[in-house]
């Protein structure tokens, strides 16, 4: 019986060959991700990508103009502040109006004769209203000397010029009307004298556009006398 050698065939890579193993992937994947990276470094932010620029280069050219703020809407078309307005001239009172102390009175001009001007001792007539001495100073622009205005204090009776000794108060205000416009004015001080000791007190210093409000007991004993002293608001 005849006999077939048998001829080894040369052995051929198998599927087994091709699998990649796990540590191959990861080489691989780090391989990747550095290139990706430096694209993203080198490529992306370099200088032959025409979107590129510099963190610290400013969006705008230097030679551009300043963006101006937006008007604040309160300016816009606001009138000028009467702060720097000038006040009304200089001329005779004509009402004064005193909310705090609920005074709102008639003024009307008083010249008293020269005796009673220099000691300043004036007894105001006998009505409800104000009166303003003259011979001193005018309230408005132009003013060279203080403007008292003086009234009566009723024992007994709800008269304007009562209400001085206690509601007046410093911090207050109170309007003054004139021939030529209003002035508000803005209370200083208020002050109690007796009639000896009014006489020579500082409120009969000369000082422009100052106002001086004088209340005079008709019936008083000890002869009390309440002054107000106010100075003007700027532009009001």
């Amino acid at each position: 019986m005849a006999r077939h050698r048998y001829a080894r065939q040369p052995r051929t890579a198998g599927i087994r060959g091709l699998v990649i193993s796990s540590r191959d992937l990861l080489l691989l994947a780090i391989c990747v991700g550095g290139l990706l990276a430096s694209w993203l470094v080198y490529g992306a932010s370099g200088p032959g990508n025409p979107a590129a620029f510099d963190a610290g280069t400013p969006l705008l050219s230097s030679s551009a103009p300043p963006i101006k703020p937006a008007a604040n809407h309160a300016e816009v078309g606001a009138p000028a502040s009467r702060a720097g307005m000038p006040l009304p001239a200089a001329s005779a009172p004509l009402q004064i109006t005193y909310p705090a102390a609920g005074l709102n009175v008639a003024v009307h001009p008083l010249q008293p004769d020269p005796a009673e001007t220099g000691g300043h001792s004036i007894e105001p007539p006998e009505t409800m209203d104000g009166y303003w001495l003259s011979p001193f100073g005018t309230p408005g622009a132009g003013s060279t000397n203080t403007t008292y205005v003086i009234g009566h204090s009723w024992e007994g009776l709800d008269a304007p010029f009562n209400h001085l000794s206690y509601a007046a108060a410093p911090g207050d205000e109170l309007q003054v009307a004139t021939a030529t416009g209003a002035m508000t004015y803005k209370v200083e001080s208020v002050t109690t004298y007796t009639k000896s000791t009014l006489k020579d007190s500082p409120i009969w210093t000369a000082v422009p556009n100052r106002l001086v409000l004088i209340s005079c007991y008709t019936q008083d004993l000890w002869g009390k006398n309440v002054a107000v002293v106010a100075s003007p608001v700027p532009g009001r």
